[in-house]
């Protein structure tokens, strides 16, 4: 028997830093996909790119066993693989006593990934023509067009 798996391809877009953004995502579970795309109208590239990993993992109605999270952002993936642990023993600061930035996402991510199994992170080379990770760039680029 096959464990039950749904593949994440997630990314961000912003016009400007902040600007208008956007992020999209390509849910694929065997033969079936789904695509999800949102907006912005003032917003930055780090925000984007995990609101589509947050609504991304919001999108799966119910526990999932494995889900693997593709994304092009180091931010993300260095935050959740990483960071978060430190920051969560530290009250949501830095090790340099700061308030983490974006604490509030990150909460929200943390809450999406816990409902599930295994939460596996997987790092893709970004506008490299990984047919997954340009679609999830064109939603999230459909975003933040109409956003603007």
């Amino acid at each position: 028997m096959q464990i039950e798996r749904v593949d994440l391809y997630t990314d961000g877009a912003c016009s400007g830093n902040p600007g208008p953004g956007g992020w999209g995502v390509v849910l694929r579970y065997g033969d079936h996909e789904r695509e999800l795309y949102g907006k912005d109208p003032t917003t930055t590239n780090n925000k984007m790119e995990l609101m589509a990993v947050i609504e991304g993992l919001a999108a799966l109605t119910r526990p999932i066993p494995v889900v693997r999270v593709y994304t092009d952002s180091t931010y993300v993936l260095k935050g959740i693989t990483e960071w978060m642990r430190g920051w969560k023993r530290n009250g949501w600061m830095t090790s340099a006593k700061k308030p983490v930035k974006n604490a509030d996402l990150w909460q929200r991510l943390d809450a999406e990934r816990s409902r599930h199994g295994e939460v596996q992170w997987e790092w893709v080379k970004g506008h490299a023509g990984h047919p997954e990770n340009e679609r999830a760039d064109k939603l999230a680029c459909k975003g933040r067009d109409e956003a603007r």
